[in-house]
């Protein structure tokens, strides 16, 4: 095990894995159903996979689709060992159960990138022992050694004579053998299926519009609900006079929920209508005059001490007396929002006896625990129908729209679809944090990097998740806010890196690639300031500090090379390069980025490498990494989530942009050929952009860029 992984293991063990997933019933390619109760004549080997008679193989999914791929490259895993063809496999969301925990995230959910890396060998494996099954079973019929039989194509084959069985005819004999002590798995070489590019199965019903999505459920009798919480953070409600709302055709309640209020109407515009003829008075509490200027100066305060130590080697202070030159920083990232193209939804029909959800979710474990704890119904009563997600990000690892929906039905005593809007979604979401870092470095006579100092301050992520994590008072490190950082892959024998738990009050969550987003803006740009320090070239100089780092070196110098790095570009266009090791993944980016006379940032160009081990679908990996870049221009280049009197001021996507299509780069990636383990590949294209581009913008115009969004007028 090399430093950069022993130090994940040490700061990030715990850490933002948050994002797994379970899975309900689904059948390809047009909507999904809870799973049915298994017929008898099923041959069933292990918890994922379901043969019947006519042939059928059906595989039960353990992560839900929100765009990753996973309806694609799972498949491809199984149909790999099982020797079936992967048009062949039917799908179907797991329920809740502890057979579906993911090993990485120890719960069940999907997300922190996970999905393949947690589900290569159980899923390969399970192949193997069903096919291993398989032959034994056909072996026995045949009066053969299983030696002399071989699996092709959902069937079974005796070598020299040629008869063959297929898998459902194998199914009920199959059932009667033993569970193989030792699963023997394909060499590699042999690969039919893992480590091509294989076209996604879901995306003909996305493209026809047949994919069924939260917010397109309807079922008999339902209404539609809006909610209406206190829109400054920790707020109360005080009163409300409804009698306007009710006055609103088609407004069928009002009901006050979770210290807001519920309209319930036969339709969307309706409950829209009856919530804005509403009359409420807030009491806003503690925090009705917080802003952004007095987050960033708490923020500031708690940095001018030492914090919890997240990484300690080596003698800081007395390193700094002898550097021959120092080079001070201070970086600082604002909140973000999800801005998932899906606003959140949850339908929910609640009944005496049992309650069925229909909801876009990561943890679908979670949302069953969430509606079982309103209803007061047992969790086996409760059936979870997933649909495909709108967009997850980290923000549907949340359940507090979903225990809102189910709160809502209990007092309709009908089904109800709960809808947020895009304004909603905007203002009352689960924010990346902000973050805060002084940053402080010496560097000897010969330019080399002696010692590193970084105190970070931000809010904690597992002080509401895992607050025994952080012990008491705090006083422990939240891996998800110092990976990245603590974890940094240089060799600099003198660092010191610690952390303040920080807490204005505004609600914070996991979001793509958690805390390496902001601190590997931090990192690397501030590696960029070293090397310019020390007068040499950034690409060079990070070379230099990771000598045995061959993985990270390996996606530099690709990233590099591909780009074109040294070659001369014109005036006002400038390369900056930046890497970053993320959920088990090294990936490296080059941005080329041009600069207009009036300061307007084109980011032209992105190259990306990535190492994430050994590869499933090479197409996936390409989208996951091309959508990454995109997600992170925007949380580099437009606006921030800013507060004003306890609520954020941004309501939708005209004070909010995303980046349009006519921004969006030219990207390009690069797959390192490896046989190493499976790494994370939906998050780890996102760190590295930030830097690269801010770098970049440096190299156009020499003036270096330390807060997101970026703006060369405040430079």
């Amino acid at each position: 095990m090399n430093a950069i992984d022993t130090r994940r293991r040490q700061f990030l063990k715990a850490s933002v894995a948050v994002g797994g997933g379970l899975v309900i019933g689904f059948v390809m390619p047009t909507a999904r159903q809870a799973m049915a109760s298994e017929p008898k004549d099923n041959f069933a080997p292990n918890a994922w996979i379901r043969i019947a008679k006519d042939d059928t193989v059906t595989l039960i999914v353990a992560k839900v689709e929100m765009g990753q791929g996973v309806y694609t490259s799972l498949p491809m895993l199984l149909a790999e060992e099982l020797e079936v063809d992967l048009t062949k496999i039917h799908l179907e969301d797991a329920p809740p159960g502890k057979e579906y925990i993911d090993p990485i995230l120890k719960f069940q959910a999907t997300g922190g990138s996970t999905s393949v890396r947690s589900s290569w060998k159980p899923l390969s494996e399970a192949g193997a022992a069903t096919r291993m099954m398989l032959i034994a079973a056909a072996a026995e019929t045949w009066k053969v050694k299983p030696a002399d039989c071989r699996a092709e194509n959902g069937m079974v084959i005796h070598k020299t004579s040629n008869r063959s069985l297929s898998y459902g005819q194998l199914a009920e004999s199959a059932a009667r053998q033993p569970i193989p002590k030792k699963i023997v798995l394909k060499d590699a070489k042999n690969y039919n299926y893992i480590g091509k590019p294989v076209a996604r199965r879901d995306s003909p019903a996305k493209v026809n519009g047949s994919a069924l999505y939260g917010i397109d459920i309807k079922i008999p009798g339902l209404l539609t609900a809006m909610f209406v919480p206190c829109p400054v953070f920790g707020g109360k409600l005080k009163s409300v006079d409804d009698s306007a709302a009710k006055a609103v055709k088609g407004v069928k309640h009002v009901f006050q929920v979770e210290n807001g209020v519920a309209v319930v109407a036969d339709g969307f515009w309706s409950a829209k209508q009856g919530r804005e003829a509403l009359k409420v008075q807030w009491d806003e509490g503690a925090l009705a005059q917080l802003d952004s200027a007095a987050i960033e100066r708490q923020f500031e305060q708690a940095t001018t001490q030492i914090g919890n130590i997240a990484r300690k080697e080596g003698d800081v202070v007395t390193a700094l007396g002898k550097a021959a030159k120092t080079v001070e920083a201070v970086y600082h990232a604002p909140y973000a929002p999800h801005c998932t193209m899906e606003p959140l939804n949850c339908t929910v029909d609640l009944r005496a006896d049992h309650c069925d959800i229909w909801v876009g979710t990561q943890v679908p474990a979670m949302a069953q625990e969430a509606v079982a704890k309103v209803t007061g119904l047992p969790n086996e009563k409760i059936k979870v129908h997933i649909t495909y997600l709108g967009g997850g990000f980290g923000r549907r690892l949340e359940v507090d729209f979903i225990t809102q929906a189910a709160a809502i039905a209990k007092l309709a005593g009908a089904p109800v679809k709960l809808i947020w809007t895009r304004e909603d979604d905007m203002r009352h979401d689960v924010y990346r944090p902000a973050s805060f870092t002084k940053l402080r470095a010496g560097l000897d006579a010969k330019g080399h990097t002696t010692v590193w100092e970084q105190h970070i301050a931000c809010p904690s992520i597992f002080k509401r998740y895992m607050p025994a994590l952080l012990g008491e008072e705090g006083k422990k490190v939240d891996p998800s806010s110092v990976e990245a950082a603590a974890d940094h892959p240089y060799a600099i024998p003198n660092v010191r890196v610690d952390y303040h738990v920080t807490d204005p009050g505004v609600p914070v969550g996991f979001w793509r690639s958690v805390g390496n987003s902001q601190n590997g803006f931090f990192t690397e740009s501030f590696i960029d300031e070293l090397a310019h320090a020390a007068g040499q070239d950034p690409l060079k100089y990070r070379l230099q500090l990771l000598a045995k780092q061959a993985r990270i070196r390996g996606v530099l110098e690709l990233a590099a090379t591909k780009a074109g790095w040294g070659e001369p570009l014109p005036k006002g266009t400038g390369r900056g390069i930046a890497a970053v090791f993320s959920f088990a993944s090294y990936a490296a980016e080059v941005a080329e980025v041009e600069v207009s006379a009036n300061g307007e940032i084109n980011v032209k160009r992105v190259v990306c490498a990535i190492d994430c081990g050994s590869i499933v679908n090479p197409d996936t990996i390409k989208a996951q990494v091309e959508g990454a870049v995109i997600f992170a221009l925007t949380a580099a280049l437009k606006g921030p989530i800013t507060i004003k009197n306890g609520q954020v001021e941004q309501s939708n996507f005209h004070d909010y942009p995303l980046l349009s299509l006519v921004e969006t780069p030219k990207i390009e990636v690069y797959i390192v050929d490896s046989h190493e383990a499976p790494g994370g590949v939906g998050e780890p294209g996102v760190p590295p952009l930030a830097p690269a581009v801010a770098n970049a913008i440096f190299a156009a115009t020499g003036k270096r860029l330390r807060r997101m969004p970026f703006d060369l007028s405040t430079a």
